[in-house]
């Protein structure tokens, strides 16, 4: 426990927490929840002491999420809601790229990130210096960037994107730019979905996230097999193979759409496991089957150590002011697009199968 210190299971500690309990007691046991409760109620009164919110992206675990998160969802959905907020203090309950996010649109607050080793594989693959590589190789061919990548990355490009958003991206820059071609960077998965729903042509970088890199065709066959009901809702960062056997696929944001409006009576996840505890929550009357793959950056984040990161305001992530500037408009540029007419999907129904990438 935080500090060495073990806070008591008080009956005011249960009162305090119960709201969260309910959400998450199918998924973490009473044994854990009373280890778990009493940290829970003293990061919440931290973060009224200090004037602090906590960012808890989908892939925390549930005890988070629904225990101390203040604003919970996707990366960038989290970092617009804090700047929207009168916070002084952002504590990421996310990865590192996440924290700079928020601090790119919240410069003149102070980010926190638990634990600086809660990295990102995709993020990792790519850097400002190959960015500017690449436009070098590709002259006035505009750099739509997904917002999970590092400041440098973003300080490199002419708009970011998100996995709900990106077709509309790609074809809005092409548009603006007057050309037929796009460089979408850095997730190969992402771009090469993204290159069947649009008739601009990709050019594409060779980053992977390691949680959905791992799922197959092969293992969607087996849960369809095993499951005949189940609704499989894969995430665009999936192999183009993983979508041609699901029945949608979507961002994070739109999974969650998808359960909490069809309501299906079994679903399946096809991303980073906390997720389907997260929306569990929400969706008492829909079974989730747990295909597990575990983001070992993510769950470096713990109560623990959130904990100290607001006991002592611990660790501080700052970016540099020019860097900040130049990434802060190419995301504004993608926050001032009209949002899309219909909710994002990988339709592959109007899918163009055959459609490849130039990978760099």
């Amino acid at each position: 426990m935080a500090d060495g210190f073990q806070f008591a299971f008080t009956p005011a500690v249960e009162r305090a927490t119960a709201p969260a309990w309910e959400k998450v007691k199918r998924h973490v046991t009473p044994f854990e929840w009373r280890l778990h409760a009493p940290l829970i109620a003293e990061i919440n009164r931290l973060k009224r002491e200090k004037n602090a919110v906590i960012l808890a992206h989908n892939y925390m675990t549930p005890e988070i999420f629904h225990g101390v998160g203040d604003y919970v969802g996707d990366s960038l959905g989290l970092a617009k809601a804090a700047a929207r907020s009168d916070a002084a203090v952002i504590v990421q309950a996310g990865v590192h790229f996440m924290a700079e996010t928020s601090k790119i649109l919240s410069p003149d607050k102070k980010v926190l990130i638990p634990d600086l080793r809660a990295g990102c594989s995709l993020a990792a693959s790519i850097t400002g210096a190959d960015v500017r590589l690449i436009k070098q190789r590709y002259p006035g061919v505009p750099v739509v960037t997904y917002v999970n990548t590092t400041a440098d990355v973003k300080a490199e490009t002419d708009i970011c994107c998100t996995s709900a958003n990106a077709v509309q991206v790609v074809e809005e820059a092409a548009r603006l730019w007057g050309t037929d071609r796009v460089i979408l960077i850095p997730d190969e998965f992402l771009a090469r979905n993204v290159a069947r729903q649009t008739a601009v042509r990709i050019i594409a970088w060779q980053g992977r996230c390691e949680v959905h890199e791992r799922f197959s065709r092969d293992d969607i066959l087996e849960l369809r097999a095993a499951y005949p009901d189940a609704e499989i809702l894969a995430h665009p960062e999936c192999p183009a193979e993983v979508i041609e056997v699901s029945d949608f696929t979507g961002s994070t944001a739109a999974m969650n759409d998808y359960v909490l409006t069809r309501k299906p009576k079994q679903v399946v996840l096809i991303t980073e496991c906390s997720m389907a505890d997260n929306v569990a929550g929400d969706a008492p009357e829909t079974e989730f089957v747990r295909p597990c793959n575990l983001c070992p950056h993510m769950k470096r984040i713990t109560l623990d150590n959130i904990y100290e990161s607001l006991l002592h305001d611990r660790y501080e992530v700052t970016v540099d002011p020019a860097v900040a500037g130049r990434a802060r408009l190419a995301v504004q540029r993608m926050v001032d697009l009209p949002p899309p007419a219909v909710p994002a999907r990988y339709d592959l129904v109007k899918a163009r199968h055959h459609v490849d990438v130039e990978l760099i």
